[in-house]
């Protein structure tokens, strides 16, 4: 079975000593109870449930799956019970607003909370997370009366909710939306139509499910413009709150899928299903994005979890598994053979790993402080920055640390060798589990051409040169003076990432030019852009990791291995993967013929 030892050391050094969360949260008033050692228990507490709780199920929910009978799913073995267990803990309220049941804590440390329920079991992790997307989007969009009815439940974690988006004959199109929303005198709406693919759409870990819904109004506009959005419970809701009759809305089957096989993935089928609307009629793509984003951050965590389960378990594995002797020299005489992380390929395998799982925490960590930002700060301009920087970065995490994140869990499986490709190590299932993040929430392709298309092109470049910015900063105050010992460590990474940034705003300009004369270019060129992004926004975060771990070093502070692991990492980073950025610049500038050059026949 996989272990799993939940990241808290690297988790605390992160937080504190590299993005300054302390000061962080200091300047909000409503997170006076997020102190260090307030974060520290409760992270410790929800260290002990992922890893006593969650973990032992994440194999048993592999092996049985979800059971669909005539509209009924059972979850696998144990799941409600630690479904209750997660309730009864206060976690589903841990980050929501004290005025509908919350704690009202930082929505950042509820992105902490949620690394580790997703490390430790993704499948389960989902049906809490797909609840936070339907509560930000009630918190930030419904009525008064609607969150009384509906978000004081979802808080208190006795209800979970969904997002109903994706039809049969339309997936990241939703123009092509066919879901109708008949208006009915009292109010409410009669939806009906079918969705597909919707995660936690049916199950029986909660009394009710309450589903937010696209759907069209009659004589609604065309395409995008005429989509709105309705509250749909799976069963009706009493004007007392009590749970009234089945609200017509029928699972009609479960997917067979490829991973994550204990989380429901069902057909729904609304036949005269009573709803509400979300605010104004016809606006509801635009709601719906704060789901959407709120689904893409987490999505984007699950490449780190992909990373640190696939780093913990293979890095084990290598120091105990002994195979060939040391081309250097013999490391272990009294053995029979040396453990296989002396050899270099091996440990090529273990630092990517390794470098992703806590180079894609900081990123992930980082942008949660912005979302802090956008909820909290009474600053207007820092707000606005905050979602400027956030919408600009969404992209990149979500695509970029679920590729790596796939990548890490293939080297899991390689360091394992054979025994990775068996099912008793648990490797391959966090192969197969990580392989969706790539592709709901939006692909990589349709997060690539949101980068470069409309949060570069469209925006002139403004949010990326902001953010390149702040990088140059960062480089400038931490070159080299003449006697400063801890500024010359820091050298070997300045000065390569200040490189590569100017280079990315070069590159950047140059792709713009090009793309007002070929519209192509910008197709042809946005992933291999967003990868290169990706890999130069994660070497500025594991120079901020050098640069306070060197810090540590210089102090004498702390536990000098971990410190010393900290730089050596940084340094394989910019060393071995950094470089990637030389192949994709070439890429991503090449003229799009060679792509469209065949005629459909030719293929």
């Amino acid at each position: 079975m996989p272990k799993y030892i939940a990241p808290l050391k690297d988790i605390e050094f992160i937080t504190y000593d590299v993005l300054g969360y302390k000061e962080h949260y200091e300047k909000y008033p409503s997170y006076e109870d997020a102190s260090p050692d307030m974060v520290e228990a409760i992270l410790a507490e929800c260290a002990k449930y992922c890893e006593n709780e969650l973990l032992p199920l994440n194999q048993v929910g592999d092996k049985e799956g979800c059971k669909f009978d005539n509209g009924t799913v059972t979850t696998p073995t144990g799941f409600k019970e630690a479904y209750q267990q997660y309730v009864d803990g206060g976690w589903q309220a841990l980050a929501h607003p004290t005025t509908y049941g919350g704690q009202g804590l930082p929505q950042s440390l509820g992105l902490m909370k949620s690394e580790l329920i997703g490390t430790a079991n993704w499948s389960f992790g989902m049906y809490p997370g797909l609840s936070h997307g339907a509560m930000n989007t009630l918190l930030e969009h419904g009525s008064e009366e609607q969150k009384q009815t509906y978000l004081t439940k979802l808080t208190e974690g006795t209800w979970t909710g969904t997002m109903c988006l994706t039809e049969a004959q339309c997936g990241t199109d939703l123009g092509q939306i066919r879901t109708k929303a008949e208006p009915n005198e009292d109010g409410s709406f009669n939806i009906t139509g079918s969705k597909i693919f919707i995660s936690a759409g049916e199950h029986d870990l909660t009394e009710n499910i309450v589903h937010i819904v696209l759907a069209r109004l009659p004589n609604a506009p065309e395409g995008t413009r005429g989509i709105s959005l309705f509250i749909v419970p799976k069963i009706q809701v009493n004007e007392d709150g009590s749970l009234g009759d089945s609200n017509n809305v029928v699972c009609g089957s479960i997917e067979d899928k490829m991973g994550i096989k204990a989380s429901a993935t069902a057909v729904l089928n609304f036949d005269n299903a009573k709803g509400y609307l979300i605010g104004k009629e016809n606006k509801g793509l635009s709601y719906m994005f704060t789901f959407m984003n709120t689904a893409r951050l987490g999505t984007a965590l699950q490449g780190v979890c992909a990373s640190e389960l696939s780093y913990q378990n293979s890095l084990e594995y290598a120091k105990e598994r002994l195979s060939m002797r040391s081309l250097s020299g013999v490391k272990a005489p009294d053995k029979v053979a040396d453990p296989i992380i002396v050899h270099p390929d091996v440990r090529r395998l273990l630092l990517t790993q390794k470098a992703f799982a806590e180079g894609g925490r900081a990123m992930a960590y980082y942008v949660a402080k912005l979302v802090d930002d956008t909820e909290q700060s009474t600053d207007e301009e820092l707000k606005a920055k905050a979602d400027g920087r956030l919408g600009f970065l969404t992209p990149i995490l979500k695509a970029f640390l679920t590729e790596v994140g796939l990548e890490s869990a293939s080297n899991g499986m390689q360091v394992f060798g054979g025994h990775g490709y068996i099912k008793e190590w648990g490797m391959e299932q966090t192969y197969r589990d990580a392989r969706i993040s790539t592709l709901y929430e939006g692909t990589t392709g349709i997060q690539a051409l949101d980068l470069l298309g409309r949060k570069v092109l469209l925006n002139r470049a403004k949010e990326m040169n902001s953010f390149a910015k702040e990088i140059l900063v960062f480089c400038k105050d931490h070159s080299v003076v003449s006697g400063d010992d801890q500024k010359m460590r820091m050298h070997k990474f300045v000065w390569p990432l200040a490189k590569v940034v100017a280079q990315w705003q070069q590159y950047t300009i140059r792709l713009m030019l090009k793309g007002k004369k070929d519209r192509d270019m910008v197709g042809s060129a946005s992933t291999d852009y967003l990868m290169y992004s990706g890999y130069i926004t994660m070497a500025y975060f594991w120079a901020m990791q050098a640069q306070a771990a060197n810090e540590k070093l210089t102090l004498g502070e702390g536990d000098k291995d971990f410190y010393k692991g900290k730089v050596k990492t940084a340094e394989f980073y910019f060393e071995r993967i950094l470089p990637r950025t030389k192949a994709l610049a070439k890429t991503m500038m090449e003229d799009p013929k060679s792509l469209m050059q065949m005629s459909e026949e030719m293929f």
